[in-house]
């Protein structure tokens, strides 16, 4: 192999300052050569097959690369043997069609539910203009009582699982047949012992809500987004970052310069990290500033990174401010990258840390007045929250179980909640619960959501009537008709929700009594692993720990800049496997923006590894997915032990900070 190829696996694949054992190498190029794999498609089949065995990314060996072979292969025979399937069907049906079936071609119902304009069977009496709302109004069969193995409508499992196939869903479990319920994965502050559960539900809620954003803003009109409006916003951003780093590291004016322009003079330059090319992933010879009109007539300059002795990591969006010097007029040498200054961590009054104290206590009667209040319980889960399979919502309905068993105190849960990526509400091919007395021609997804999201809600709210629940929307949930991030929250209205629950916009920042929690269901995280370009001597060798700092530094839920590619996204459900992706309105980037002080907690839902991680005082939580497309995923649970003030900090009479990273236990779960 080419010395290039070799040292594009390193990248790929290696870790910083050691380089690949020469059998996984030649393991590697054993896949990459049967396969006709480049470098980089290879790796992402390896971060796929990582996630979808649930195992760690670093581990590569020659056993584990050999099992990855098997299923690159294994995914390619199931494919052949779909496409040979068509072909024989596609032989008989033209041989022996039946008179019963017109003009279809689809005489044994394999492409019901997987093309559009094909019609079930069954259906083909309805009326051509109720099909013409199938987006609002998705048709869902009803098939009533037994249909014999002759009817061109009986679907086998062979059949099903064909279809499924079909629409890229991956071989499904079942629920109740998952491996190790319950078993706790990770936890943070071990030392910190989880108390026993309260007997009976506490008569008060022990929670309040006080919101930090401005939910108003995010109902903007989306697709009416105008290149002007956009690029004044990223300019904007550049140019307070400028005012940032002046005031913090108390840099002269006369130091900032144009990154672009010639000078023999060192200068200071604050720009957005950009790749020169709209392909590819960004690499030390593709990476340029692009300045502020105002700093630079909004021009790009190559950067020569070469001086930082490989110590810099960096990504498409990032706002940085560099020490350099352009002396030729052709690049910036940089010879220094600037520490960004961060925003100040949460703080309280002293009475309202009393306030919070005594509001643990729920209610006068609930515990003696000497005692310790009892920690806060909540229960952190995102969606998907059914396997390709089915929509039964299983995962969904036992967190809610385990949430009434526990008595928590709060359930956050981020969408997608109905999902447009599922294959089955791709299709519109699906059954309403028996329960739902409605005309499926009538019914539509906030119907659906009705009958499979809200009576598990409505279950856990009837044992525990004060626990407080959140709902964030994802731009993946089809109940939601605002397409696009920042994004506002769906309306309520006949969705048969509780009264203790409470949609609220995507990001967000509010604060449950101390503790400032901020919360985004993009998946930020994914796309900030796979686009930043990394040097060989980098600080911080743990890629979960630098995309969670990237959010801190950058104030913002989603920094990154353009998004990641559809196709390097992880595959979705639909018949072309294309994800919904990042649905960005860069016009309103700022409502992303995180508001006036470090949130204590953030939640960032991600497809890579569950984790939980305290960086720069901020705990980041990622719970994973309640449901992965072939099986039952992972939640966290979070204990909060009440705040407490030192005699120094009473004394002084001021603010008194949070720290929640001390005081939290996260356990991450399987359901």
């Amino acid at each position: 192999m080419a010395d290039a190829d070799l040292q594009e696996l390193n990248e790929q694949f290696g870790t910083p300052g050691k380089d690949l054992q020469p059998d996984v190498v030649s393991e590697l190029q054993s896949i990459m050569r049967i396969h006709s794999l480049s470098a980089q498609d290879l790796f992402f089949k390896w971060e796929s097959y990582c996630i979808k065995m649930d195992m760690d990314g670093n581990n590569l060996s020659v056993e584990t690369l050999r099992s990855l072979k098997q299923d690159i292969q294994g995914a390619l025979e199931r494919s052949n043997r779909t496409q040979h399937a068509h072909i024989k069907t596609e032989k008989r049906s033209s041989a022996t069609p039946r008179s019963s079936v017109k003009n279809t071609g689809d005489v044994y119902g394999m492409l019901e539910g997987m093309v559009p304009s094909t019609p079930a069977t069954g259906k083909l009496n309805k009326s051509a203009s109720k099909r013409r709302h199938q987006l609002e109004t998705p048709s869902m069969a009803r098939v009533k009582g037994n249909v014999p193995s002759s009817s061109p409508d009986y679907k086998s499992p062979l059949r099903i699982e064909s279809q499924l196939d079909a629409m890229n869903a991956a071989s499904v479990a079942s629920f109740n047949d998952r491996p190790n319920p319950g078993e706790v994965i990770e936890v943070l502050n071990d030392h910190l012992k989880p108390p026993e559960p309260p007997i009976v539900p506490y008569a008060e809620s022990r929670i309040k809500l006080t919101a930090a954003s401005d939910q108003k803003k995010l109902g903007y009109k989306t697709l009416a987004m105008k290149s002007s409006e956009a690029s004044e916003i990223l300019d904007e951003r550049i140019d307070e970052f400028l005012g940032l780093v002046k005031e913090y590291a108390k840099i002269d004016e006369g130091e900032f310069g144009s990154a672009a322009s010639q000078s023999t003079t060192e200068i200071v330059a604050v720009g957005r990290i950009a790749s020169d090319s709209s392909e590819g992933k960004l690499n030390a010879a593709s990476l340029v500033l692009e300045t502020s009109r105002r700093t630079g007539g909004g021009r790009r300059i190559p950067l020569n990174v070469q001086k930082l002795n490989g110590r810099y990591h960096f990504f498409p969006g990032q706002i940085v401010a560099l020490r350099g010097i352009n002396s030729s007029g052709n690049e910036f040498v940089v010879q220094e990258v600037l520490e960004m200054p961060l925003l100040p961590s949460a703080a309280s009054s002293l009475e309202a840390i009393e306030a919070h104290r005594e509001r643990l206590r729920g209610g006068p009667d609930a515990m003696d007045s000497d005692d310790e209040p009892a920690p806060l319980n909540i229960i952190f889960a995102s969606g998907p929250y059914s396997a390709d399979d089915n929509l039964d919502f299983e995962p969904l309905h036992a967190l809610c179980s385990r949430a009434a068993d526990m008595y928590a105190d709060a359930l956050v849960l981020t969408g997608p909640f109905i999902d447009a990526d599922h294959p089955l509400i791709a299709t519109g091919d699906f059954d309403l619960p028996e329960e739902a007395a409605v005309d499926p021609d009538s019914a539509t997804m906030s119907t659906v959501f009705k009958y499979m999201i809200s009576p598990a809600l409505n279950r856990l709210v009837a044992s525990n009537p004060n626990i407080t629940i959140l709902l964030i929307p994802s731009v993946r949930d089809v109940i939601d008709r605002h397409v696009s991030w920042p994004q506002e929250p769906f309306p309520k209205k006949d969705l048969g929700l509780p009264k203790a629950a409470r949609i609220i916009g995507n990001p967000m920042t509010l604060s449950m009594n101390e503790m400032v929690l901020g919360i985004s269901s993009q998946d930020i995280l994914w796309d900030l692993r796979h686009e930043e370009l990394v040097g060989g001597r980098v600080l911080d060798p743990h890629p979960l720990s630098r995309a969670s700092r990237y959010l801190v530094e950058q104030r913002h839920y989603f920094p990154i800049f353009p998004p990641l590619d559809r196709q390097k996204l992880p595959k979705a459900g639909t018949a072309d496997g294309l994800p919904i992706g990042a649905m960005l309105d860069t016009s309103y980037l700022k409502l992303g923006e995180m508001v006036n002080v470090r949130p204590d907690v953030m939640m960032m839902p991600s497809a890579l590894p569950p984790f939980a991680k305290v960086v720069e005082s901020v705990l980041v939580l990622n719970p994973g997915y309640l449901s992965k497309r072939r099986g039952a995923g992972t939640y966290a649970r979070m204990m909060l032990f009440p705040p407490k003030v030192t005699g120094h900090e009473s004394s002084s009479g001021g603010v008194v900070g949070h720290k929640v990273f001390e005081r939290a236990r996260i356990e991450i779960t399987r359901i």
